[in-house]
């Protein structure tokens, strides 16, 4: 009886290392913008649960924004990038993209908007 060898070729195994590695690269390149933007979500709403934000003037808003960005180390985006939308309520828009070298000239674009109501 003969038995047959299973497994995979030494080429077939560098294809799927490199294969590995590379989204490994772009997890590191992207993993940290996503959790920059988790920051931003995060600051926006510790400043909707402010007391009494809806009667705050711009200044003081971007003034809060400002504070909570620094204290979570926010980049990309600073409170002057915010709009403060006033209609029927205050709305603080972040609409922002962040651009990341790849390899060469491949860069990733990434762009988000999230809109926090202060009512």
């Amino acid at each position: 009886m003969i038995s047959k060898q299973r497994g995979m070729t030494l080429i077939g195994f560098l294809f799927v290392l490199a294969a590995a590695l590379f989204v490994a690269y772009i997890a590191m390149k992207l993993v940290p913008i996503y959790l920059n933007h988790y920051s931003v979500v995060t600051s926006m709403k510790s400043l909707a649960e402010e007391p009494d934000v809806a009667n705050m003037s711009e200044g003081r808003i971007r003034d809060l924004l400002s504070r909570k960005f620094t204290t979570s180390y926010v980049k990309h985006v600073t409170a002057r990038d915010i709009e403060v939308v006033r209609s029927t309520g205050i709305e603080i828009v972040a609409e922002y993209e962040v651009r990341e070298d790849l390899i060469g000239n491949l860069d990733a674009v990434v762009s988000f908007k999230r809109v926090q109501s202060l009512n």
